[in-house]
């Protein structure tokens, strides 16, 4: 089939507003600039109701299809959220704030969800509605779950919700999508070591926590690769190191921090136990203490099995049997999504951002020739799972 004819229309102006969102980043729930556009945006399609602040700054269209013989809703999700980084990419619609940029496609997963929703305006072929889900936070503040808290699937009640993210170096063109567990939990460690500080010159009337910090990093590398079943999926990552002020003072404290990825919750309690006994045990064999806080952000992100076919089907049907991966290895990154797919059956699926520097790299840029597959795949999602009578 291939990318839809009526994406052709639409491909300068939706171009246009993707690269006006890269121009303008905002962090977190911090997206006024953003959520308005696209509720703008949603209302000159159409749409018969945007919602907006919903999850602090998330909005909702909802549109309805020309009959509703079955009572049946499907949510669609994007996320409109930037990152904390200075952008180096040298594209004329770079970012024009400094110490922020999309450095994670969420501009082009908005547009592209902009672009289905206006197609399913105006040509409401299906039977039921279809509510388009633009949530903010997706980086770190579990934004799906605001929205979530907030009332979202109270309000609309979706039989199916289902995400999208664009892939770095796989072709345009082309998707891929697993059952099963597909992205990591996401958990953030906080060590912190208290001993007794003072004077370097005498080490000797101290208890030096660097010496305790040494030890636990070392022994914190064990944990995945003496205690976690090699068949298992696991990383424990310390990423920073905070003591001291002064060349010649022995600190107080010294704090560690750094992150867990895991892809069982079964795993996921093994490693906090785990981590908990080296901190604390570590610690008062050096005469310190240790104190472990462990924040568990992000689920697994889990794709139901018959929805992860459904999904399949679209993409198979807009790009093709041999351009769609059905087994897709899981990754270590975290999604949010996760917790959208704990509430409603549904699935995430990745299509192709082409040859480009990675997520989260300061070189990133959304290729914008992914925007018609993206908006094809939405809509045929739709045609398929709503079809009329």
């Amino acid at each position: 089939m291939a990318v839809e004819n009526w994406v052709a229309k639409e491909i300068e102006s939706l171009t246009a507003f993707r690269r006006d969102l890269h121009q303008n980043p905002e962090l977190l729930y911090d997206v006024t600039r953003t959520a308005s556009s696209v509720a703008t945006a949603l209302r000159a399609a159409g749409v018969d109701e945007v919602i907006e602040g919903i999850g602090r700054s998330g909005v909702v269209g909802v549109i309805h299809g020309q009959t509703d013989t079955k009572g049946r809703m499907i949510g669609l999700r994007a996320d409109m959220d930037a990152l904390p980084i200075d952008e180096t990419s040298g594209k004329p619609w770079a970012s024009l704030v400094p110490g922020k940029m999309h450095a994670c496609g969420h501009d082009g997963h908005s547009t592209m969800l902009l672009g289905a929703a206006r197609q399913l305006a105006e040509t409401r072929a299906f039977d039921g509605t279809v509510i388009v889900i633009f949530q903010p936070a997706e980086e770190g503040g579990a934004g799906a779950k605001a929205m979530i808290d907030d009332g979202l699937f109270e309000r609309w009640p979706c039989n199916e919700v289902y995400g999208m993210h664009n892939r770095p170096n796989l072709p345009v063109g082309e998707f891929t999508i697993a059952p099963g567990p597909i992205m990591a939990a996401v958990d953030e460690v906080r060590i912190t070591v208290t001993g007794r500080g003072g004077h370097a010159a005498r080490p000797n009337d101290t208890i030096d926590p660097l010496p305790v910090a040494a030890a636990l990093i070392q022994a914190i590398q064990t944990v995945v690769s003496r205690t976690v079943d090699p068949l298992d999926s696991a990383v424990v990552s310390l990423c920073t190191i905070h003591a001291g002020n002064a060349f010649n003072v022995v600190p107080q404290a010294i704090e560690l921090t750094g992150t867990v990825r895991t892809l069982r919750e079964e795993v996921r309690d093994h490693v906090e136990a785990q981590l908990s006994r080296l901190v604390e045990h570590i610690a008062a064999g050096f005469g310190g203490v240790g104190n472990l806080d462990y924040v568990r952000h992000y689920p697994v992100t889990v794709n139901h099995a018959r929805e992860t076919e459904l999904a399949a089907a679209a993409a198979q049907e807009v790009a093709g049997m041999d351009k769609v991966c059905v087994d897709m290895p899981p990754i270590m990154g975290g999604e949010d999504f996760s917790f959208m797919l704990n509430e409603v059956p549904g699935a995430m699926i990745n299509v192709g951002n082409g040859s480009s520097a990675g997520l989260h790299h300061p070189e990133y840029d959304f290729n914008d020739d992914v925007i018609p597959w993206g908006c094809s795949y939405w809509t045929t999602l739709v045609r398929q799972r709503l079809p009329l009578a």
